[in-house]
């Protein structure tokens, strides 16, 4: 009987010991793949490098890629015609004062693109709100 109990306890020890060395290398492992490095799809030399496109104002205003819709009410401040957002309360000027001078005191959508260094949208299309 004792030398039952003695093979058990050994056993019993060989297990804990082999959980334990397995444990800390598992976890490891897990902090390895959840870290920046590990999570990286691209190697730094495949990826382009940003390059200007046609789109890209050369006065230095940066701007949104893509078109945005804007709400809010054509109105005039400072002898230019802006787009005023209540929500938000922004101005925002046009690029093309023409375009919104037939929408002046009108709550209305404008489909564009942001320079946000002048907070100038530049009109694609404006709508009026029904």
């Amino acid at each position: 009987m004792r030398d039952f109990l003695t093979r058990l306890l050994l056993a019993v020890a060989i297990t804990l010991v082999a959980f334990a060395l397995v444990s800390p290398a598992n976890a490891q492992t897990a902090d390895d793949a959840r870290s920046p490095a590990a999570t990286a799809q691209q190697p730094v030399e495949q990826q382009s490098p940003k390059r200007p496109d046609a789109s890209t104002p050369s006065s230095g205003d940066t701007q949104t890629q893509d078109a945005l819709a804007f709400t809010g009410q054509v109105t005039k401040e400072k002898g230019q015609i802006v787009l005023h957002d209540p929500v938000t309360k922004t101005s925002y000027q046009f690029d093309d004062q023409s375009k919104a001078k037939p929408f002046l005191g009108k709550q209305v959508k404008v489909t564009g693109k942001l320079e946000m260094n002048s907070n100038t949208i530049q009109v694609e299309r404006i709508e009026p709100l029904s």
